[in-house]
C-alpha cells in the first residue's frame, strides 16, 4: 500500500550530537542515597538520604535553621492546628526551650486544641457524630475557659496568645507541660494567635466577646510584626496553614517594609502535605524575590517534622556555637 501522508518521515543521520563527558547532569551518584547500617545515630541517617529534590531541601532547611541560630538571627514558626492534632507539641516546645524558636504564631483553631490538651489531655472531636444534632462544638468547658481568657486579654492588655497562655498556667491545667500557649507565657516567647472570625467552635458560644478577641488578636497582629522587622538573615517556617497564616505574613511583611525595616534575605520554608497556592505564593514566592529563598517541603507533619526537628538540634549539638540544650 502506498503511503498517502503527505509529510515523508524526517532522516536524523546528520543530527549533531556531543561527548556525555561535556554534559553538565543534575544527578550522579555522588547524590545518590546510601544503605543503611544497624546501629546508626540521626546523624549518620540523614546521612543516607539522597542529595536531590527534598533530600537536599531539607538539609538546606536544617542549616537555615542552624546558620540563623548560632548568627542570633530569627527563627519563626507559623502553624495550622493541624500541627497540634497529630502530636507534635512536645516538639514544638522543645524547641522553645532550646532557643531555637523566637516565635511561634497559629491560627484561632490553635488555641482550642492547645488548651483542650493542657484541660483534659484529649482534642479535636468527631465533627460527623456531631453536626447532625447540632452538638458539633459545644463542649462546654472549651467555651468558658476561652472566653474568659479573652476577657483577661481585654482587662490586660495583652495579646490573645499571651492571655490564654498565662491562663492555662494561672488555672494550673493538670496537663499544662503539653501546652505551646503556656509554654510561650512561661518562657517570655511570643505565641500570636489570628483569629478568622467565624472559623472557631469558640465563636459560636454564648460567652465569646468578639470585639475583645479581635483587638486582642490584632495586638497579636502588630507583636508578630515586630518579630518579623528582625527576620532579616532568618528563618520563616509556614506548617500547615493553607490560607490565614500565609495571608497574615504577607500583611505583616509589607507593613515592616513600609516602615523602613529591612527584610529581603530570609529563608521561607512551606511543610504541608500537599501545596496550596496561598503559601507558595504568599510564603515561598512572593516574599523572598529580592534576595531570600524559598523552599517548599512536602509530606506529613507527624513524619516531616520530627525529622527537620532532630536534624536541627543534631546539628546544633554538635557544633559547640549550637543552641541551648534541652
Amino acid at each position: 500500500m502506498e503511503p498517502k501522508i503527505p509529510f515523508p518521515p524526517m532522516r536524523f543521520d546528520d543530527l549533531s550530537t556531543y561527548p556525555l563527558a561535556e554534559r553538565d547532569s543534575k544527578v550522579t551518584v555522588r547524590d545518590f542515597g546510601r544503605t543503611w547500617k544497624p546501629g546508626g545515630g540521626f546523624a549518620a541517617f540523614l546521612d543516607t538520604l539522597p542529595r536531590v529534590l527534598a533530600g537536599a531541601d531539607i538539609r538546606e532547611v536544617i542549616e537555615a535553621v542552624c546558620t540563623s541560630v548560632r548568627g542570633g538571627h530569627r527563627v519563626v514558626m507559623a502553624m495550622g492546628a493541624h500541627v497540634i492534632k497529630v502530636g507534635l507539641n512536645p516538639l514544638v516546645i522543645d524547641w522553645m526551650e532550646r532557643g531555637i524558636l523566637t516565635a511561634v504564631a497559629m491560627n484561632g483553631a490553635g488555641i482550642i486544641h492547645d488548651m483542650e490538651l493542657a484541660m483534659a489531655g484529649k482534642t479535636s472531636e468527631d465533627v460527623a457524630a456531631g453536626l447532625g444534632s447540632g452538638a458539633f462544638g459545644m463542649a462546654r468547658e472549651t467555651g468558658r475557659f476561652l472566653s474568659k481568657a479573652v476577657q483577661d486579654a481585654k482587662r490586660s492588655g495583652c495579646g490573645l496568645g499571651e492571655a490564654v497562655g498565662q491562663a492555662i498556667l494561672d488555672q494550673r491545667l493538670p496537663l499544662a507541660e503539653h501546652s505551646i500557649l503556656a509554654a510561650g507565657a512561661r518562657l517570655g516567647i511570643p505565641v500570636t494567635v489570628h483569629v478568622a472570625m467565624g472559623t472557631d467552635i469558640l465563636h459560636i458560644h454564648p460567652d465569646f466577646d468578639p470585639g475583645a478577641a479581635g483587638a486582642a488578636s490584632h495586638r497579636d497582629f502588630r507583636i508578630l510584626a515586630s518579630v518579623v522587622a528582625g527576620l532579616e538573615n532568618g528563618v520563616y517556617l509556614n506548617v500547615g496553614s493553607a490560607v490565614v497564616l500565609p495571608e497574615v505574613f504577607l500583611k505583616v511583611l509589607t507593613a515592616v517594609r513600609n516602615l523602613g525595616h529591612t527584610v529581603r534575605r530570609f529563608t521561607a520554608v512551606n511543610m504541608d502535605f500537599i501545596r496550596h497556592y496561598r503559601p507558595h505564593t504568599n510564603v515561598v514566592t512572593r516574599p523572598t524575590a529580592e534576595g531570600g529563598r524559598g523552599i517548599h517541603l512536602t509530606g506529613h507533619h507527624e513524619i516531616l517534622f520530627p525529622l527537620l526537628a532532630a536534624g536541627v538540634i543534631e546539628a546544633l549539638s554538635a557544633d559547640p556555637g549550637g543552641a541551648t540544650a534541652g
